[in-house]
């Protein structure tokens, strides 16, 4: 059994999926930073010297290994389920193996205010669209909704509330689902 979080930057994956592991006693790992490892540099700095279709494939790569893992909580990067080959094992993972995909909710607003305020941002992430700022965040949001929806089990607002009541939530869904084996 895993818990795999997706959704947006600036969604909350990271900080959720330290305190839902916490609660559950499992391990936790960001995909993002298992990637910048694997590299030795940044996204951005893949990005940049590399370009998007090979930080993609280490993506996918990392993907798949993760989804192996048992009692494990998975903060996935935002851009995980734009491929169909992510989806898809995302789905056969679940169905394999017993996970759950959890898709942490924001407006477009709330996302690039936790962006504005994450000072590593800037330094680790790439710019995706050309676009700047909100009409970024507005924009990719808008074409990963319907790929999260594919994806998730269930979907969580993250708006006016802080990790801990996420993780909360999660937590007590989680352990209603492993004690009644079913999805909702």
């Amino acid at each position: 059994m895993f818990i795999a979080l997706i959704g947006y930057r600036g969604s909350g994956k990271t900080a959720v999926a330290q305190l839902v592991a916490l609660r559950l006693g499992w391990d936790w790992v960001d995909a993002d930073v298992e990637i910048e490892l694997r590299a030795g540099k940044s996204i951005a700095a893949i990005f940049a010297d590399e370009g998007e279709e090979t930080f993609r494939d280490l993506e996918t790569t990392v993907l798949e290994e993760l989804l192996q893992r048992d009692k494990a909580v998975l903060a996935l990067g935002g851009g995980v389920v734009l491929r169909v080959e992510n989806r898809r094992r995302l789905k056969n993972a679940v169905d394999a193996r017993g996970g759950r995909i959890v898709w942490l909710k924001a407006s477009y607003g709330t996302l690039w205010a936790r962006i504005q305020a994450d000072k590593t941002t800037a330094v680790r992430r790439p710019n995706l669209t050309g676009f700047a700022g909100v009409e970024e965040v507005q924009r990719l949001l808008g074409e990963r909704e319907p790929l999260y929806d594919e994806c998730a089990d269930i979907s969580i607002s993250t708006e006016g509330k802080i990790a801990d009541q996420v993780a909360e939530e999660i937590a007590t869904w989680a352990k209603k689902q492993s004690s009644g084996n079913s999805r909702s």
